[in-house]
């Protein structure tokens, strides 16, 4: 990631976890720093019933080391691993995908940087893990969210959502 971290985001905890320990794991790079005050945002609450959520917020120091801890932990027969990342994020979950051939099953990407991305994202699939592209923001004036789209925007959810259970 680049730049200096927004001292106000860089508050709190470094990871919010919610969720079955013993569940699928969702691994979520988040770049906004969402979840300063510990919780998940609203919107993903509901995939706890499913799966463990581990926000890792990038803004504060060692939330993408603990990203690479669950990854690179992951057990071969264990609960499957999926990576969300947006915007700069979507380097940092590739790179981490491709240090750990078969760890994790989707890396699931909104508004990524394409430039930066797509050379990195054929390697990752090539070594056998879905990289798939989430709902974005288009930057039209209708759509009212610059992007990269928030990872707590319903629409980023929704189709989070409609990814995975069509697996």
């Amino acid at each position: 990631m680049s730049g200096e971290p927004d001292p106000v985001r860089a508050e709190g905890p470094s990871v919010v976890t919610d969720g079955g320990n013993e569940a699928a794991k969702l691994v979520v790079l988040d770049p906004a720093g969402e979840g300063k005050n510990g919780e998940l945002p609203a919107t993903w609450r509901p995939l706890t019933a499913q799966r463990q959520v581990i926000w890792c917020r990038l803004p504060v120091d060692g939330a993408l080391t603990q990203a690479e801890d669950v990854v690179g932990d992951a057990e071969p027969d264990g609960p499957p691993i999926d990576l969300v990342a947006s915007g700069e994020a979507a380097g940092d979950a590739l790179r981490l995908a491709e240090r750990h051939p078969g760890a994790v099953e989707h890396v699931l990407l909104v508004d990524p940087v394409p430039d930066e991305t797509s050379e990195l994202a054929e390697r990752v699939r090539s070594a056998g893990t879905a990289v798939e592209v989430l709902p974005h923001s288009t930057g039209e004036p209708f759509n009212r969210v610059p992007p990269p789209l928030p990872l707590g925007h319903p629409d980023v959810v929704a189709g989070l959502t409609k990814i995975l259970e069509d697996v």
